[in-house]
């Protein structure tokens, strides 16, 4: 049978890839769910599989199905929703993470503060129940029910629903060892339920990754096997966000299939082996101040929308190539780049702070007086080649420019100071000087060479760019492979549910088979059962010793042809009246020889096989 992710649909108003895109902005239109930065490939295959199953070819019309039927929006997005989950999957990684991550984060974090956890994608709850068991395990169950709070999030709410009533069958935790099992479940019923405590500090609720604001002030996120099911655009948005959502040093636990390869700059690798990285610490893009919108679950989008604008004029500035120092009106810090924190040995804490309290207000040069002098005659004040000696034998060169601002109708609002890091520069330049006359001599040998570099890095530059590209190519194959794996996985489940139902079914039929051949052995008088075409579907132990034919003769034989002491030619009117009126008769006596060669009369009383087969039952007695 050919997979219906693979057919090509017939479109007439359009190509199969314009059909798609159609019915990707409907869906997200109508119901809110936006598939359109998944993959196409697993995408355009779940989509099929489901329009396979109402026997649907083409987009279009499947769209009308989904506007005609709104039952069928659920079972779409069961489809192409895949969740597959379970307690401590790939636990060579969980091993890790316990092992290796945990103790490192937490002997960063205060005994008083509290530990936040994001389980993003969590499916039906397997994964964030994982996370509050392993903290346990690591702080003890009373200092995780204090300190530790998980947020399980997911676009599916069927999914969610079962992972708020925490309510597992006992193969769902077979991953977990009989300690575990016994110290975190309560048996209930048929089923175990997480303890109640815990429960508490696992909060879950319906979040997009794609398009919902994230979570902040992380120390640990999880995202196992959810960001493969996106595009490159879409991994690196979402990226974005987590780097946000992550306190500095935080943690990111990807799926075995998912990889940063673009994200050095900002992750750091903890384990490749595993999928744990780290957000590197004195990153660029800092934390929302106290105060500011922060993001979570619910923030609406005007918030979001502020956020975003706030982050990219943060990491505006946060990205200029010099250190810049914000000042407010009283004169206090109000803004700290990533470049004046490292060059200046200043940090976030001091955002607030008069400058008069700062080192940096007169070393390298006496800014107050700049400051002033800059505001007394409303302009921009430059100083250049200022000097900063920074060891015995080292010295840094900086320009510092020193700019008021106001607003358009000239409200004073602060003022702005850059140090353009000039000591290359300068010390070039009075190397040139210096030393004019050996330079000049060198520069052909110089230009040579750095010809030949230049090659040389050219040379290198396309050959990493073509191992990026294998690279790459690589990942998004095994990311397919992996999405791959688990809809198969899917598929299999849902197989060993039918084969379980089958199993049940077939022992049912086998009892009930059981049942009625004991009722028809236990019955003295001769039992033969006919089907329509008269021939013989069943022959009881009475009419075994009544007749001296065994069952395994005469099943499936035409009566009307089975040689024994019945005249059965003179039972065919009977039988077919009784077939024809579907009412009982007889009984008829009929002359007959029994199994020993005694001559008997027998009585035929012929009754119609109620059921939706067409035969009857004809009962042998010996007349007296």
């Amino acid at each position: 049978m050919t997979d219906p992710g693979e057919q090509t649909p017939v479109d007439p108003n359009g190509d199969a890839d314009s059909a798609l895109e159609d019915l990707l902005i409907f869906i997200r239109d109508s119901r809110g769910f936006d598939f359109t930065g998944y993959k196409r490939t697993s995408l355009r295959r779940r989509i099929r599989k489901r329009m396979a199953e109402v026997r649907i070819a083409d987009y279009h019309d499947y769209r009308d199905h989904l506007e005609s039927n709104s039952d069928e929006f659920r079972s779409l997005f069961n489809t192409i929703l895949i969740n597959v989950t379970n307690f401590f999957r790939d636990v060579d990684a969980w091993h890790y993470l316990q092992r290796d991550i945990l103790p490192e984060l937490l002997s960063r974090i205060k005994p008083s503060d509290e530990i936040r956890v994001w389980s993003a994608g969590c499916s039906s709850g397997e994964e964030a129940y994982s996370l509050a068991i392993a903290f346990a395990e690591a702080l003890g169950i009373e200092e995780a029910v204090a300190r530790v709070k998980i947020y399980g999030t997911d676009v599916d709410e069927e999914a969610l629903r079962d992972a708020r009533a925490g309510m597992y069958t006992a193969k769902a935790l077979e991953p977990l060892s009989g300690e575990l099992r016994s110290r975190y479940f309560e048996p209930n019923g048929d089923k175990f339920v997480f303890r109640p405590d815990l429960r508490r500090r696992v909060i879950f609720g319906r979040h997009d990754i794609g398009r919902d604001a994230p979570i902040s002030r992380l120390d640990l996120l999880v995202c196992r096997n959810t960001l493969m099911y996106f595009n490159v655009e879409a991994q690196s948005h979402i990226l974005d966000r987590y780097h946000f959502a992550l306190r500095e040093g935080g943690f990111l636990f990807l799926g075995k299939a998912e990889m940063l390869l673009s994200d050095g700059e900002r992750f750091e690798v903890a384990n490749m082996r595993q999928r744990m990285f780290r957000r590197r610490e004195g990153d660029s893009v800092p934390l929302p101040p106290p105060g500011s919108p922060r993001l979570d679950i619910g923030a609406g989008q005007e918030v979001q929308g502020f956020v975003r604008r706030r982050l990219l004029n943060e990491l505006a500035l946060e990205t200029v190539p010099f250190a810049v120092i914000g000042l407010d009106t009283e004169g206090r810090v109000a803004v700290l780049n990533s470049q004046v924190r490292h060059q200046f040995g200043l940090t976030t804490y001091d955002i607030g702070r008069p400058l008069s309290d700062l080192e940096i207000s007169y070393r390298p040069v006496e800014l107050r007086s700049l400051i002033e002098q800059a505001l007394a005659e409303r302009r921009t004040i430059r100083v250049n080649s200022v000097e900063r000696p920074v060891g015995a034998d080292e010295t840094q060169f900086y320009d510092v420019q020193v700019q008021p601002l106001w607003t358009g109708d000239g409200t004073y609002v602060g003022v702005v100071i850059n140090f353009v890091d000039t000591t290359v520069s300068t010390r070039l330049s009075h190397e040139v000087k210096v030393n004019r006359e050996e330079l000049e001599t060198a520069y052909e040998e110089l230009q040579s060479t750095n010809e030949e570099l230049e090659t040389t890095n050219e040379e290198l530059q396309s050959s990493i760019e073509e191992l990026e590209t294998t690279n790459e190519e690589l990942q998004s194959t095994n990311e397919e492979l992996e999405t791959t794996n688990e809809e198969l996985q899917s598929g299999n489940e849902e197989l060993e549910t039918m084969n379980e139902e089958l199993r049940i079914r077939s022992n049912e039929l086998d009892e009930t088979k059981t049942f009625l051949e004991g009722i028809l052995s236990s019955i003295a008088a001769g039992v033969v059962v006919l089907n329509g075409d008269l021939r013989v579907r069943s022959w009881n132990r009475g009419a075994e010793e009544l007749w001296g034919l065994r069952a395994d003769e005469v099943r499936k034989q035409y009566f009307n042809s089975l040689d024994f002491g019945l005249p059965t030619e003179e039972l065919r009117d009977t039988i077919e009246e009784c077939l024809r009126s579907g009412r009982r008769s007889g009984p008829v006596h009929v002359p007959a020889v029994n199994r020993i060669g005694r001559s008997i009369v027998c009585l035929v009383t012929c009754t119609p096989l109620d059921g939706p087969r067409e035969g009857v039952v004809l009962l042998m007695e010996e007349g007296i």
